[in-house]
């Protein structure tokens, strides 16, 4: 995202979840990063995460819909294994991927997705 590049994102986030009845219920939260404002939530429900700008404007950090899931880096070097694999809701989108666990070394649910894993050399 160029237009955030070199920003401190934190602050005020907008959070969009479905509720039980079905309906979306929005929150405003402060929040130290983009991360940390979209795990205070249950995943499954979660809809939107936006950030808003001191300017006012809403920047997009993550969106689902269906199978389709739409995220800022910031959200994607802190997501985990388990934050995919943890119901079917996360485990049935386009996130899941074996071949992307296998790639940055993956083996226990605490495991970064999109960042290189290291692994323990035992001796």
């Amino acid at each position: 995202m160029p237009a955030l590049e070199n920003t401190n994102v934190c602050g005020t986030f907008v959070v969009v979840t479905k509720c039980r009845a079905g309906y979306p219920a929005i929150s405003t939260i402060e929040a130290n990063s983009p991360y940390e404002a979209f795990r205070r939530y249950k995943i499954a429900a979660i809809m939107n995460v936006s950030w808003v700008s001191k300017s006012g404007h809403h920047f997009t950090m993550y969106a689902r819909a269906g199978k389709k899931v739409w995220m800022n880096e910031a959200i994607a070097e802190q997501l985990t294994v388990g934050d995919i694999n943890d119901g079917p809701t996360m485990s049935n989108t386009s996130l899941y991927s074996q071949t992307q666990y296998q790639a940055v070394n993956a083996k226990t649910w605490a495991d970064k997705v999109f960042v290189m894993n290291e692994q323990l050399v035992t001796a």
